[in-house]
């Protein structure tokens, strides 16, 4: 009888389940792309954490912040959000992204969201699979300070800090004054956008009219896509705007509505642009549609008529290939000639018939 192997080694052993590994955390630095403390229009010198700004700027009870972060988390949000006391559901949007641009009130402070945009350089319109891109800036806005929340790697607002800093009399105009800067740099780069699409446009108008042109619905429907998504930028933005500059809040003074109500009406330039370019993109959808479905007529047409004249030539073949002795003309000498001289002169006449109605 075989020895039976002894599972003995194996008692007492269980299997052991490896712990899940806890998130590493990351300082908030990492997410802080600038913080800055601006007194009369100036930026004090040093590096300053949000916690020594803040307490810096209301020891001289003059000026205000600026911190910039870059797609943070909830976490480390949260310091942000306890020292400046920013309301836990403007938080929430901030931290979460995709959201329509709106501007909302809490308390003492506003919360402003903006879309913004990038053109994506390609070769041709007709072979682009991405023409938009679009991002998010949120901004809140108190009488100390202004927290901006990035998402995106083309919404980089170093330039426009760069630029405020070396006019220290915008800058004069407070947190109220960077809040416009902000818009104003969103809705120019709206202008840049609709000007290269303009251009996009008038190439896929060109060649929707060509003959034989290469664009298809596919490729049209795409375009169709990417201005929907540029006016689900555009558009919700004006009202927004409109309330800033009417003076929704105190935190907006007098000398800065004027400003915003420029920025609107560079938006309302900009959603006219982009109304014009939807329809005249709906107008070429539906002219494109209409060029495939008469191309597809055509090609029916050539495929009926070549099938009416090799009919001729298969109604007779079939009829003489039955091999009845008793058919006209099968023992005729001169009867293969003659079929064939009928089958020939047959398809000649269908052949010029439907070339004459321009069927071929």
């Amino acid at each position: 009888m075989p020895a039976i192997p002894s599972f003995g080694g194996l008692r007492g052993r269980t299997n052991r389940v490896t712990p899940p590994t806890a998130p590493i955390p990351v300082p908030l630095s990492a997410y802080v792309v600038d913080c800055g403390v601006y007194v009369d229009g100036e930026r004090l010198p040093g590096r300053w954490t949000h916690i020594d700004a803040v307490a810096e700027v209301r020891r001289r009870g003059e000026g205000f912040v600026w911190i910039g972060l870059h797609e943070p988390d909830e976490r480390q949000i949260q310091g942000v959000a306890e020292t400046f006391g920013l309301h836990e559901l403007a938080v929430e949007d901030a931290v979460t992204a995709h959201q329509r641009p709106k501007l909302e009130r809490y308390d003492d402070n506003l919360f402003m969201v903006l879309k913004t945009v990038r053109y994506v350089e390609h070769e041709s319109p007709t072979t682009a699979n991405e023409i938009v891109e679009t991002g998010e800036i949120m901004a809140f806005l108190g009488a100390d300070y202004v927290v901006t929340v990035r998402h995106g790697k083309h919404s980089g607002l170093h330039d426009l800090r760069a630029e405020l800093e070396r006019s220290p009399d915008r800058l004069r105009g407070g947190p109220a004054a960077v809040l416009h800067a902000i818009a104003d740099h969103v809705v120019d780069t709206y202008l840049a956008v609709t000007d290269a699409f303009e251009g996009d446009i008038d190439l896929i108008e060109k060649a929707v009219f060509a003959p034989r042109s290469p664009v298809s619905a596919e490729q049209m429907y795409l375009m169709k896509r990417e201005i929907l998504e540029l006016r689900r930028a555009v558009m919700p933005l004006a009202n927004p705007l409109r309330r800033l500059a009417e003076g929704c809040s105190p935190l907006v003074p007098d000398t800065v509505r004027s400003y915003f109500r420029d920025v609107d009406d560079h938006l309302t330039t900009v959603s006219e642009r982009v109304t014009s370019f939807d329809e005249l993109l709906t107008t070429l959808v539906d002219a494109t549609l209409a060029k495939i479905t008469l191309q597809q007529n055509t090609d029916m047409r050539k495929i009926t008529s070549w099938a009416a004249i090799i009919a001729v030539p298969t109604m007779v073949v079939g009829v003489y290939g039955m091999n009845f002795d008793h058919m006209p003309e099968t023992h005729w000498r001169f009867g293969y000639p003659m079929v064939m001289a009928v089958i020939f002169v047959a398809c000649i006449v269908l052949y010029r018939i439907f070339r004459k109605n321009r069927w071929l």
